[in-house]
């Protein structure tokens, strides 16, 4: 049983401060340059992290394409780097409470969501990886008989990750397992505000056999180094899960570069849709208040967006309320926290500005709409509720990435898939129904990546997550992930 005194041993431990990992090893950036890494927990600067400029990305590059080239890594067998990234999900799991904390006083999850979203996601997802290297075929062409077409799958090259601050651990094993495991090298590239456990993480793939330079990690700001990344004409693909904003810069380096391939996951505004015959209504407040809520809100499928059928919109209400008063916002390292910290001072002022923006435009303020624990030094702040949200306001419109929840009413079905479809974002949805062909029509109707019905949240490996409209292109997670970091190549063999 994990106990607090362990978890404060671990508060207490002193963070050198940080280099680039860089083939295999620790490097000074060539700037000199360093970034205060501060904990959201408080507020003080634990340590420092490089700040990497475009010559250390050059560098890096090249580190990750002579070990490509050289096949190290890129053409050892199926079964070898099974078993070097079975030893990685092996590692990561023997430091997952090492991982989890480091990660907690970097970004100011609760703890205990910190433990199974972060390590344990990327130990299972190392892991689903590494099985699946050795079960992905190729292909026979159904050709004429004096033809063979064969259809070969072969990695890219030099993928470019650069990941966010919310999971970054979970998110850039997402993409670095299916990178790495197609043959690939990765130069990863964090959030200035949340590098730690991934510098961690670079450091057990060199453990557990990883060769030199097939995964580096770039630290520093998004844009100097990210925009260095996204230009660098060596680099094969990108992959990126973060704000739109930053996605057109990605795109728009691709074009004036070598035109690499572009995936992108940009966030959504998720509706969450409650119909008057969902089998527990007490239970759906409870889930929808965690799909909001947990991680303060800062979770790309969030359910931000509660559409509930008018007949049992003052009961459901009641029972949303009850839940969330419920919850204890507080010190993310307390095992008694339900809801930790705003990962930094500038999430923390663009979600107090939406607070003002929503009653402004008419919003009904029902809980929360403050920013707590101000002693702390910290950034913390109540989960917030707005009723009488209308579908032109911009909490209805605009990704807020915070503790924030907006209620809108609909009459019937028809209303709510307008409403769900009414915005730029297309990443997750839900659906609460106990009628099984409502909720087949819904989700047909929904323009959305994801869509759970009668849940919110969980999916594993095994299912893509990916999204539509604005929210970006290609997939995390299950076998496609592989289509972004292969290439597709035919022999077409002329038989006597």
């Amino acid at each position: 049983m994990l106990e607090q005194s362990t978890i404060e041993q671990l508060r207490q431990k002193t963070i050198p401060p940080q280099a680039l990992w860089i083939n295999g090893q620790d490097c000074t950036p060539q700037s000199q340059r360093t970034l205060d890494v501060i904990s959201p927990i408080n507020g003080e600067i634990i340590t420092t992290i490089a700040d990497a400029n475009a010559t250390d990305i050059d560098h890096t590059v090249k580190a990750a394409r002579n070990v490509f080239q050289q096949g190290d890594w890129s053409r050892s067998s199926p079964a070898a780097r099974k078993q070097v990234m079975l030893k990685i999900a092996d590692l990561i799991q023997q430091h997952a409470l090492d991982l989890a904390v480091l990660g907690v006083r970097d970004n100011g999850t609760e703890l205990n969501m910190a433990l199974k979203a972060e390590p344990g996601s990327a130990a299972a997802t190392f892991r689903y990886y590494a099985e699946a290297i050795d079960k992905v075929y190729g292909e026979i062409a159904p050709t004429a008989d004096n033809v063979l077409g064969m259809i070969h799958r072969e990695p890219v090259g030099v993928v470019g990750a650069i990941v966010p601050w919310n999971f970054p651990l979970m998110i850039a094993a997402w993409k670095i397992a299916p990178a790495i495991a197609a043959g690939n090298s990765v130069v990863l590239k964090p959030s200035e505000v949340a590098s730690l456990s991934l510098l961690h993480l670079a450091k057990l793939c060199k453990e557990a056999g990883l060769p030199d330079g097939v995964l580096n990690v770039i630290t520093g700001q998004g844009s100097i180094s990210g925009k260095a990344l996204g230009l660098h004409p060596d680099v094969d693909v990108l992959v990126f899960t973060g704000s739109g904003f930053v996605g057109r810069k990605l795109l728009e380096y691709s074009a004036r570069s070598n035109l690499k391939r572009v995936y992108l996951e940009l966030g959504g505004k998720s509706p969450n849709i409650l119909f008057a015959d969902a089998p527990d209504l007490a239970k759906a407040a409870q889930v929808s208040a965690m799909g909001i809520f947990r991680n303060s809100g800062q979770v790309c499928i969030a359910g931000s967006r509660l559409l509930v059928q008018r007949s049992i919109h003052t009961q459901f209400m009641a029972h949303l309320q009850a839940a969330v008063e419920k919850l204890r916002v507080g010190d993310p390292l307390d095992l008694n926290s339900d809801v930790g910290a705003i990962s930094n001072q500038a999430q923390l002022d663009k979600n107090l500005a939406f607070i003002e923006t929503a009653t402004q435009q008419g919003a009904k303020l029902v809980h929360g709409g403050q920013q707590i624990h101000t002693g702390s030094g910290g950034y913390y702040m109540s989960p917030t509720i707005f009723d009488n949200v209308q579908p032109a306001m911009d909490l209805a419109k605009e990704e807020v990435f915070g503790p924030v929840l907006g209620v809108t009413c609909f009459e019937d079905e028809a209303e709510a898939i307008e409403l769900a479809n009414s915005n730029e974002y297309g990443l997750a949805a839900a659906v609460w129904s106990s009628n099984l062909s409502t909720a087949h029509r819904m989700i047909r109707a929904i323009n959305a990546g994801v869509v759970h019905v009668n849940c919110y949240g969980g999916s594993d490996n095994t299912v893509p997550l990916g999204g539509v409209k604005q929210s970006g292109n290609g997939v995390d997670k299950s076998l496609h992930a592989f289509d972004k970091y292969t290439n597709l190549k035919t022999a077409w063999i002329q038989l006597s």
